[in-house]
């Protein structure tokens, strides 16, 4: 005869807090006094393998490097600067004679200099003519401007985007580097700017984003903005919806939101079909359920969690293991160039599939050996929770095995709320997420941003709507790659 015990349950509740509170001061140890090696390792750290020495890690990160520093060199713009023999050395040093010429195109050799850059104060002067008969009077066309009487030109707008951005810069610290070089400036006026650009630029942020939804597959996450109040800061959110086309390219775009609420999925997403590809957070439920998108998970966070138990509980590095085979699947494919293509899913259901019904056997066999709120116990309650979601990768070769691409770009604005901490409110937020967007879809198709935008403010107040495509970052590189520079230069949208 079973008699109920209450000392027992309590002692059971007392075990699971007390494995909760040791795993959360092994994280915070691992935090705080850890070493660097004892944070969660990169997947491509780990594919490469315990048998790499620290030695050819380091060469091969310098060889990165040198390859990247040999691309850029490519593209950095070059002055020819001749150095003649003085007049005093003309002369044969073997046999006195002055009759020397030039042997081939020289000894070369490169240097890097810096050039400052400088702000300039263009007076435009308009002709003036004048009919003999008194009545008639001719004026040249005004420049173009960005704004009706602005004092400042699309060059100089795009580099305060292009600062605040792209290079995380304070407005307040711009202002002190422009009067360095010789221009009187202050916060509000380039803050001002900065809201001016983004309402000329709105059409095509928001486009943007319409074209992300009307994608097959779209990744997207949120992080925290404080927006200032009162006395205090509130808790916003800035969110980003990406995708990639069949060209390869990037579209980043960002909303931003005074709530974490469903609302601005729902507003972005709503009413389109496709995947969403997310973490466990129900704010997306609103569009993949119960007719939607249909919900891809990420296993970065799967590892991401599994890695944390380790402390407690030494087993989770199975699941580890379970999940480095999965990408490296993902690295064959992508080493022989067939990512997203039939063979990519035919590698997939392949290797990847056994992978997966492995370990769902091994979470279900681990499930009754940990405590439901363990760090163990989370981390498979978690898997097995979005185990539909974690899998349907395998049958998709365009679904990605996690959702790093969106999480990387939120970076730039994690970087940029270390910097200048807030928004001063709600629209300097939703201005914020629109230049944010074109800047960082520049940053991910190799468009330099301070470029685009200085012709792009101009032409999008005369460009026509229906075609306002044709500006967004990408297909501004095609036209410029299809078009001669000169003539992509002058090039002016039809009426």
């Amino acid at each position: 005869m079973n008699h109920f015990c209450p000392w027992r349950e309590e002692a059971e509740e007392l075990k699971e807090r007390l494995t909760s509170l040791e795993a959360k001061m092994a994280t915070l140890e691992r935090h705080v006094f850890g070493r660097r090696t004892e944070k969660l390792p990169t997947v491509a750290a780990e594919l490469r393998g315990d048998a790499d020495s620290k030695a050819a890690r380091a060469e091969a990160a310098k060889k990165k490097r040198q390859e990247r520093a040999a691309r850029k060199a490519e593209e950095a713009p070059a002055r020819e600067i001749r150095h003649a023999v003085p007049t005093e050395e003309r002369y044969c040093p073997a046999c006195g004679s002055e009759g020397l010429k030039p042997l081939g195109k020289g000894r070369t050799s490169v240097v890097y200099e810096h050039i400052p850059a400088r702000f300039e104060k263009q007076v435009h002067v308009q002709e003036v003519l004048a009919c003999a008969c008194g009545r008639g009077v001719v004026t040249a066309p005004p420049p173009a401007r960005v704004v009706d009487r602005g004092e400042y030109g699309p060059g100089f707008l795009a580099h305060v985007v292009t600062s605040k951005c792209a290079d995380a810069m304070p407005l307040h610290r711009l202002a002190q580097r422009v009067e360095r070089s010789g221009v009187p400036m202050s916060r509000s006026t380039l803050t001002d700017l900065f809201h001016q650009a983004a309402s000329v630029l709105l059409p095509l942020s928001q486009h943007l984003l319409q074209c992300i939804a009307a994608a097959d597959v779209v990744w997207a996450d949120e992080t925290p903005l404080r927006v200032l109040d009162v006395k205090k800061t509130r808790l916003g959110y800035l969110w980003t919806f990406l995708t990639q086309n069949e060209a390869g390219e990037w579209l980043i775009g960002y909303r931003f939101s005074m709530g974490r609420a469903s609302k601005t999925p729902k507003e972005v997403l709503g009413r389109t079909s496709g995947a969403l590809v997310v973490d466990a957070y129900t704010g997306y439920n609103a569009v993949t359920l119960p007719k939607g998108r249909v919900r891809v998970g990420c296993w970065a966070h799967v590892r991401r969690r599994f890695f944390d138990a380790l402390a407690t509980a030494p087993e989770a590095r199975e699941a580890l293991d379970f999940i480095l085979a999965l990408y490296r699947v993902e690295a064959q494919a992508k080493g022989a160039d067939v990512v997203r293509t039939a063979a990519h899913r035919e590698l997939r259901q392949l290797h990847s599939a056994p992978v997966l019904t492995r370990l769902h056997v091994w979470l279900e066999t681990q499930a009754p050996h940990h405590l439901p709120k363990s760090p163990l116990g989370l981390a498979i309650s978690y898997a097995l929770k979005q185990w539909e979601a974690l899998t349907r990768f395998v049958e998709n070769e365009r679904l990605p095995l996690d959702n790093n691409r969106s999480e990387a770009a939120l970076r730039k604005a994690a970087l940029g709320r270390k910097n200048f901490l807030f928004v001063g409110h709600e629209v300097a937020g939703e201005n914020l997420a629109g230049l944010y967007a074109l800047v960082a879809t520049c940053e991910a198709n190799q468009v330099n941003p301070e470029e685009y935008l200085a012709d792009v403010l101009l032409r999008v107040q005369t460009h026509p709507n229906s075609r306002i495509g044709e500006l967004l970052p990408h297909e501004w590189k095609r036209r410029r790659v299809a078009e001669p520079p000169d003539v992509a230069l002058q090039l002016q949208p039809s009426p």
